[in-house]
């Protein structure tokens, strides 16, 4: 049998995950149903269409925990890709403080204030033990992970980086990324069969 290249089209879901700090603690929801369900995690999910990211990852949290924050800021981007044929995911990173409310359980989180140095990196994805550290040392950062399945990583790569992650430079105050998520994306990749 020959080997032969072809495209494939992989769809790419743009994401947010929001994490929010307050006096030495981060707060992380339990996830109750669906991808990832059972972990600890930032609050996040899908841009809609219409609606800028950073927009995407207040209503998440909103939605997710009850809380809004009056400062969120762009710390990372994060690639997200499967073996198999899931999407692959464009995570961008928030960090969230000064927050409006008390958070509270929704149908599809539990949130829980841990001190930093005591994060449940056992009960969390894989990832999160080696990008979590940046973010709570107050570096911006990078990465692609590759996983074999939902708890193995068959290969990363991961940079800190100087400037914003969305778009290089050095200070970006909230509100700055106001751009609207596109309608869809699709990634051609190459495979062999």
């Amino acid at each position: 049998m020959a080997l032969s290249k072809k495209n494939i089209s992989k769809q790419t879901l743009t994401l947010t995950l929001a994490l929010v700090r307050e006096d030495g603690r981060l707060l992380l929801g339990r996830k109750k149903r669906g991808f990832g369900e059972g972990k600890w995690n930032g609050f996040g999910g899908k841009v809609e269409s219409g609606e800028s990211i950073e927009e995407a990852a207040r209503r998440e949290l909103m939605e997710e925990a009850g809380i809004a924050v009056d400062q969120m800021f762009a710390v990372g981007r994060l690639t997200f890709t499967f073996e198999g044929n899931d999407p692959e995911l464009d995570v961008h990173v928030f960090e969230g403080r000064v927050i409006t409310g008390e958070p509270s359980e929704s149908e599809e989180m539990r949130p829980k204030w841990f001190d930093e140095d005591v994060i449940p990196f056992d009960e969390m994805w894989v990832d999160d033990e080696l990008w979590l550290p940046l973010f709570l040392a107050g570096k911006r950062f990078a990465g692609s992970f590759h996983f074999v399945d939902h708890d193995t990583i068959a290969h990363h790569s991961l940079i800190v980086i100087e400037g914003c992650p969305v778009c290089g430079a050095r200070d970006c105050p909230p509100g700055t990324h106001v751009e609207k998520a596109p309608k869809s994306r699709v990634a051609k990749i190459e495979a062999l069969d």
